[in-house]
């Protein structure tokens, strides 16, 4: 039988060896040990990985994967159709939800727009007769109330709605699949805004900090703050692509300072690199779902606060760096 070590086996699956490690500390994966120690593959490891990659990119956790797996093993396509359809049929159904939350975030969007080109064109400084700058709708505003042009599920009052920032990058990744965020001003998450979503706190004006809402809200926030631990440490990135994230993201955050935070890392960068930085945290979160992103806007400096389960510290690591 042929034999392949990890490096081997990474090349042939395009998965990376930290992915493979986990795997096997997981229970998805075994592996024999040459007597020197070195873990050892056989050709069966290729088409179980090939059916693990393709478990993970149907959104299910790595628990589901495991019990899976163990259908899988026994032989029988019947048994493994049986238990997959559920499963399917639930993230179908979550995925389904989500598309609705963002298609109400949509219209409140395009009926925030229209209310702002309504305005009409004033000289003076901005203030709640605009409508959309006050902590409420303005005098005649009906953005946010409910009523009008967009108003639905995620409507709330134009600060909150015209004024924060979205998640970049489409719909939601299902539960557990693929490398934002989900509590605080984290990346992703749900795509529609709750009634409760924070407008940007504190404005730019005379160097305060700037809290950058990329969450849905506080409360739905609060719901998802452990989505990303229970992901699986496992990147659908493989080969070329993970080299040239690996790189860019290596670029980005070249001469942060690093400082350690409750499960993971603190990098201080320039601020004029927010919007690289949130770029590549919304790709890496499609890819890496067990990844929390944080930013925070403090006047000149821009604070990016990375989380990562206790399997995946080291791939934080790896990516990231390690505080000084």
């Amino acid at each position: 039988m042929t034999s392949m070590r990890i490096s081997q086996l990474a090349e042939r699956s395009g998965m990376p060896a930290t992915t493979l490690r986990f795997y096997e500390s997981a229970g998805l994966l075994s592996a024999d040990r040459t007597p020197a120690g070195y873990r050892v593959y056989g050709e069966e490891a290729v088409e179980r990985l090939a059916f693990i990659g393709a478990a993970k990119h149907l959104g299910l956790a790595l628990e589901e994967i495991g019990e899976l797996v163990g259908v899988w093993e026994a032989g029988a396509c019947r048994d493994v159709k049986a238990d997959l359809r559920p499963r399917i049929a639930t993230r179908l159904t979550e995925a389904e939800a989500r598309a609705a939350e963002l298609a109400a975030f949509t219209a409140s969007l395009r009926g925030a727009l229209a209310h702002l080109d309504a305005l009409p064109d004033r000289a003076g400084r901005c203030d709640p007769e605009c409508g959309f700058l006050a902590g409420g709708p303005g005098p005649g505003s009906d953005l946010g109330s409910g009523s009008g042009a967009g108003a639905g599920p995620g409507s709330g009052s134009a600060s909150d709605s015209a004024l924060a920032l979205p998640r970049r990058g489409g719909p939601a990744p299902a539960p557990g699949s693929g490398r934002t965020s989900t509590a605080g001003a984290a990346l992703g998450g749900a795509p529609a805004p709750a009634p409760d979503s924070a407008p940007a706190s504190g404005g730019a004006r005379g160097g305060q900090p700037v809290d950058v809402v990329l969450t849905p809200g506080r409360r739905a926030a609060e719901q998802e703050a452990e989505r990303w631990r229970a992901a699986p440490v496992a990147c659908s990135l493989s080969g070329e692509g993970l080299h040239e994230r690996t790189a860019h993201w290596r670029e980005a955050v070249d001469g942060a300072t690093r400082a350690a935070v409750p499960d993971g890392l603190r990098l201080t960068l320039p601020v004029d690199r927010a919007t690289r930085i949130a770029e590549l945290a919304a790709a890496e979160q499609r890819c890496c779902p067990f990844f929390d992103f944080r930013l925070h806007l403090d006047g000149p400096r821009l604070h990016l606060e990375v989380r990562a389960p206790a399997d995946g510290g080291a791939l934080l690591t790896d990516l990231f760096g390690s505080a000084h």
